[in-house]
Parts: C-alpha cells; sequence; structure tokens
C-alpha cells in the first residue's frame, strides 16, 4: 500500500512538473509580456496611394520593433476595399466572423465600416482627420468605446501661409475636395476661414469619385490664382490628372501631404504618414500586451510637420522658390 501511494505521488509530481514546463514553453511566444498565443491583426485601408500605403508600412514596422513579428507570433490580414463601400463591408464582416484580435482601419471611411460591425474588436485608426466629427469616438479626449487612433490633423493655417509665401500675388484661392470624405469637408471649412482671414477671396469645387477630378480641375483653374488640396483620398489617388491640368494652366498647387507633391502637386507642410502609421503601431502594441485599453487611450496627433517643394513643377510653372525654403526642394 505504501509504495502505491509512493507511486501516485511520483506519477502526480511528473504531471505537475510536464504541466509546468508547457506553461512556460506557451509563454516563450509573447510579445512584451502579452498574450501568448499568435495574434491576428486584420488590417482595413480604404484605398490604395502613397499616405495610406505609407501609414499601414510604418505600423507593421512599430508591431515588429516591439518582438511582434509577422510570421512568428503574428498575422496580418490586409484588405483593401478599393474605395468601396460594399468591399468595406464585406472586409469588416470578414474580421468579425474570423474574430481578429485587433482590427488597424486607415481613413475614416475604412473605420466607419468596421466599428458599425463590432464594439468587442479593438479598432485603431490612423489617417482620420476628426475621430469625433466621424462618430467614431465619445470624445477625442476620451473615446469611450473600442476605437482610438491617430489624427491627421494638418496645420492648414500654416499651409495656407506657404501658399501666400509661395504665391505672393495670390488674390483667389481655390479648394478642391471630396463632399462626401467627412475628413475633406472639416479641412476645406477651415481652410476656407484661414484664406479670408488673410483679406484673400474663397472658391471651392468639390467632387463625389474620382471621374469628376478632371472636369473639377478644369472649371477652378479659371476661377483662382492657385489651389489647396486637403488630404482627401479621391484627389491622392488622382493627382497626376490635377498635375495635367495645373501645369497647363500654370497654376501653383498646395497639398495636404508629401505623396500628393511626389505626384504633381507644388508643396506641402505636412504630415509624416509613415512616422503617424509607427505611432499608431506603438498604440496597438499597448492593446495587444493588455496594458490598455481603447476606451482610455486619448486620440493623439502627430507632432511633426514635414516641408515639401517639387522643383519639377516650380519650373514647369515657372515659380521661384524663395531662398529660405530651397532646402526642402525635391527634383521629381
Amino acid at each position: 500500500m505504501k509504495k502505491q501511494l509512493k507511486s501516485v505521488a511520483i506519477f502526480l509530481s511528473v504531471l505537475m512538473l510536464v504541466g509546468s514546463l508547457f506553461g512556460c514553453a506557451s509563454n516563450t511566444n509573447t510579445a512584451g509580456g502579452g498574450k501568448a498565443d499568435k495574434v491576428t491583426v486584420g488590417i482595413i485601408q480604404f484605398t490604395a496611394h502613397v499616405a495610406l500605403d505609407s501609414a499601414r508600412e510604418g505600423f507593421i514596422a512599430a508591431l515588429k520593433d516591439n518582438n511582434f513579428v509577422e510570421g512568428q507570433n503574428l498575422e496580418i490580414d490586409f484588405q483593401n476595399a478599393q474605395a468601396d463601400q460594399s468591399n468595406l463591408s464585406t472586409i469588416s464582416d470578414r474580421f468579425v466572423s474570423n474574430k481578429v484580435d485587433l482590427v488597424l482601419a486607415i481613413a475614416t471611411p475604412a473605420a466607419q465600416a468596421i466599428a458599425g460591425k463590432t464594439k468587442d474588436i479593438p479598432i485603431l485608426g490612423t489617417a482620420i482627420t476628426d475621430y469625433e466629427g466621424a462618430k467614431l469616438v465619445d470624445s477625442n479626449e476620451k473615446p469611450g468605446g473600442n476605437v482610438t487612433g491617430t489624427s491627421d490633423m494638418n496645420p492648414i493655417k500654416e499651409q495656407i501661409d506657404l501658399l501666400v509665401k509661395l504665391v505672393p500675388d495670390a488674390k483667389t484661392v481655390g479648394v478642391l475636395y471630396t463632399s462626401n470624405e467627412d475628413n475633406s469637408i472639416i479641412q476645406a471649412k477651415m481652410a476656407k476661414e484661414a484664406i479670408e482671414n488673410l483679406g484673400l477671396n474663397y472658391v471651392e469645387v468639390t467632387v463625389t469619385n474620382s471621374n469628376d477630378v478632371q472636369q473639377a480641375a478644369q472649371t477652378i483653374v479659371e476661377k483662382c490664382d492657385a489651389i489647396y488640396v486637403p488630404t482627401d483620398n479621391v484627389f491622392a489617388s488622382s493627382m497626376p490628372i490635377v498635375h495635367g491640368v495645373t501645369i497647363a494652366s500654370k497654376t501653383p498647387v498646395i497639398a495636404g501631404e508629401s505623396g500628393m507633391v511626389e505626384n504633381g502637386a507644388l508643396a506641402t507642410l505636412g504630415i509624416n504618414y509613415y512616422d503617424l502609421g509607427y505611432q499608431t503601431g506603438l498604440m496597438a502594441v499597448d492593446v495587444l500586451t493588455g496594458k490598455s485599453k481603447p476606451a482610455d487611450m486619448p486620440i493623439k496627433t502627430s507632432e511633426q510637420f514635414d516641408f515639401m517643394i517639387n522643383g519639377t513643377v516650380a519650373e514647369e510653372i515657372g515659380l521661384a522658390i524663395p531662398d529660405d525654403l530651397k532646402e526642402f526642394v525635391i527634383t521629381k
């Protein structure tokens, strides 16, 4: 009997040892002390253009720098909605059905789509101007739900000041934007105020989709001396079309972000979207490791803005760059 009891005790000890070893093994794949198993991050991107692509790349880099490595303890399900509302809905349903651990929503329509499908999965947004205005959060300071992230609110007053510095003889400034993009509506309103506060005339032409861009550009160059285009997904994708029209009319275009300048606008003082995405990735790390919850994480904004001037465009429209801005000239 004593031998039997001794054997049982030894057997139980072995079971406890094996269990503890398996427990340790299950934690060897953690990142930053967070959850043990592989995590799945769904990325829903409204459309493809330089700014949004850069934000996604920065986000993934931040995860990697904090030990969430794709192919090891991280699976990324990236879906591009191609600016189609029905695609946004389908992708959102896919992420909810697959019970992903976290969603990165790139641009306002993407965030609105996924936020309408789940109140449980954490959602980190980026390339979104005003979360509160887009009804994604209770407030930008205290989101209160499952959505938080980073804002791409631009220094619009300073961008209009740059326009005036580059085009000092401008009397009328035209603004091009998409009438059904919340981000663009907010920025156009702010641009109007900044333009009129400088004593300049304001005109605007809006579009609803990329098919309208050519006609809108042709219309506005007849009404103004310079153009401002905010961070707008339709125009970011269609900047080569705008460039073709404005080069012919010799009309300078100040844009909301550097990707637009690379594709034909004259200049910007804008956000670095890679850095913005990286900042969003750091917030995602805090969520994935259990350090923070979206409800308690204020919306963050970029703290640094970059000058960029397209030297080729300046030459094409015959515009002289002031000496103190020449260091920001790129040739493309």
